[in-house]
């Protein structure tokens, strides 16, 4: 597997940043192309509940390379799934996104109304968590972290990074949560330029987004567009 040099790769605090008491949410981009075809990092968040085949299906049918985020609350939910993706390691880079799906989050502010750790060891047990899982199912280590909502206290990036990881932003919301409509998805995903790092979610089947960011990947893949993962760009 190539490894691309983390080089040019930005992780910037967004316009929530505008004081230290804010939420941030930071930003990720990976190097561009220096060919013809454009760049993307394709990640995904399974967060709890089940798997949507209408996206994992075209992921593996299509042969596209993926960052999945996936809970130890997910995981423990999805064996079947486990033993697909670790059928296809060439494909399926597996990263942190926590034990139980809290924000990693100091103090009391509820980010979308989700209950955060609270504490620097609270945000310890998730990242903690989420690794273990990890390491169990796969074999392996994570390196990068996303905690839920993508939102974060200055502290809780700086106890993250210390312990290791690499905080996972992005570029291109893709879904909103998996709230937006098929049409809303697939035009986001179809939008997606050089150097894009995508989100969205694999864990709503029932949801109509779904289907929209299954339908933007194949527009994506048959435009030529080179995906990379995460887990292979340098430090």
């Amino acid at each position: 597997m190539r490894r691309f040099l983390i080089t040019g790769l930005a992780v910037l605090a967004s316009t929530l940043a505008a004081s230290a008491d804010k939420l941030l949410e930071p930003a990720l981009t990976v190097p561009p192309s220096q060919g013809d075809h454009p760049r993307v990092a394709l990640t995904l968040d399974a967060c709890m509940g089940d798997i949507d085949h209408r996206i994992l299906d075209v992921l593996v049918s299509e042969a596209i390379p993926t960052t999945i985020f996936a809970t130890a609350r997910w995981l423990n939910h999805n064996p079947e799934t486990i033993a697909v993706l670790a059928a296809h390691p060439e494909l399926f880079d597996i990263q942190d996104h926590g034990r139980n799906h809290v924000p990693a989050v100091t103090g009391s502010e509820k980010p979308y109304g989700i209950t955060p750790a609270g504490t620097l060891a609270a945000v310890d047990d998730e990242v903690l968590g989420g690794a273990e899982a990890i390491l169990a199912n796969f074999g392996r280590q994570p390196t990068w972290f996303r905690g839920a909502t993508a939102l974060y206290t200055p502290d809780a990036i700086a106890e993250i990074e210390h312990l290791g990881y690499r905080v996972a932003g992005f570029s291109l919301n893709a879904d909103f949560g998996a709230s937006a409509s098929a049409e809303t998805a697939q035009s986001r995903i179809a939008s997606a330029k050089d150097g894009d790092v995508i989100i969205a979610h694999i864990n709503q089947p029932g949801r109509p987004a779904g289907a929209g960011i299954a339908k933007g990947l194949l527009e994506l893949h048959a435009k030529g567009y080179e995906f990379v993962r995460l887990g292979d760009l340098a430090p």
